[in-house]
């Protein structure tokens, strides 16, 4: 009788114990073969702009270096915030992401209840790179440079009109920037993208736009779009731009107002996962590809690690919160 309750006892042991290995092996593929199937980048706003452009270029080689294909779904609304709140609530497994812009750190000072915790609901994969914002008019437009800009602002106050990819975007706070610092009342349009912007720019119902480089690049070139200003503290280095002025040196000391591009992935990816994501999107920005579509935009890349990244956004999110606050911006 006590034979046969130990060999039972052993049966069982060595039953469980097989069980647990099994599961175990199980389990460690299904990690190690990060991704075994499509990723998907969200961007924010509406397709065709800069942001839109730059994920889909990158989309391409990193779905090549990842083994599975790179999706991008445009999801635009409330300044950057409604695909933004996607991603934070997507399971934290590297198979959603978001390519955020300025916005991203914007928000929390313009709209401090957000749906996500700006601060805990994301983990940095890579700064994509940084570049200037461009003040552009049509090509029929009788404005010539910065300065022209400003006296009729002055001249009529509330009647000129500049365009934004949305409230609270880089070219939002760039325009209201510029406002604040020339004394003058413009009047904010704020559209679901640059693409619609620009659409409207080019048809005449807003006068001007603070736009990204990546955005307006191609319509600079072709002569559609009349460029007036860089938003950088220095030249842009593009040759489109690189006889382009600062706005600084037009006549409005101390204005700078960067654009950047950035990964993230929720809070909780595992950090294999990240750094697999960090290494295709390196790769992806320095083919030869990438930096002739962007480089000519005026995109200076970046592509380093996830802590740089972190640690350049936090002192994005200060500065401008600063600037937010002292101008009394809102997305009004």
């Amino acid at each position: 009788m006590q034979i046969t309750l130990t060999l039972a006892r052993a049966k069982r042991a060595v039953f469980f114990s097989c069980a647990a290995v099994t599961a175990s092996l199980t389990a460690f593929p299904a990690f190690a073969a990060f991704p075994d199937k499509p990723v998907k980048i969200v961007v924010p706003f509406a397709p065709g702009g800069g942001t839109d452009l730059v994920a889909r270029t990158m989309g391409i080689t990193m779905g090549q270096e990842l083994g599975q294909p790179v999706i991008i779904d445009n999801k635009p609304g409330a300044g950057t915030i409604i695909g933004t709140d996607a991603v934070a609530k997507s399971q934290p497994d590297g198979y959603t992401l978001v390519m955020a812009t300025v916005a991203h750190v914007v928000n929390p000072s313009l709209l401090p209840k957000l749906p996500y915790n700006y601060e805990k609901a994301f983990a940095p994969v890579m700064l994509v790179g940084i570049s200037p914002n461009v003040l552009v008019v049509r090509a029929e437009s009788p404005y010539k440079s910065v300065g022209d800009i400003i006296a009729a602002a002055k001249a009529h106050p509330g009647k000129l009109s500049f365009a934004s990819q949305g409230a609270g975007t880089s070219a939002h706070l760039a325009g209201e920037l510029f406002k604040n610092l020339t004394k003058t009342d413009i009047t904010h349009i704020p559209y679901r993208g640059a693409g619609p912007a620009i659409t409207d720019l080019l048809g005449g119902q807003v006068d001007v736009m603070f736009a990204t480089a990546a955005a307006v690049g191609t319509f600079i070139e072709s002569g559609r779009l009349r460029a007036l200003a860089v938003t950088t503290a220095s030249r842009s280095p593009a040759p489109s731009l690189a006889k382009v002025p600062t706005v600084a040196e037009s006549g409005v000391p101390g204005y700078v107002a960067d654009s950047w591009y950035g990964l993230y992935a929720p809070a909780g990816t595992p950090r294999d996962v990240i750094m697999k994501l960090n290494a295709a999107a390196k790769k992806a920005v320095q083919t030869e590809a990438f930096r002739k579509r962007v480089e000519s935009e005026g995109l200076v890349i970046d592509a380093g690690s996830p802590e740089a990244f972190d640690r350049y956004a936090k002192g994005e999110e200060a500065r401008w919160r600063k600037v937010v606050k002292e101008n009394h911006i809102t997305t009004d």
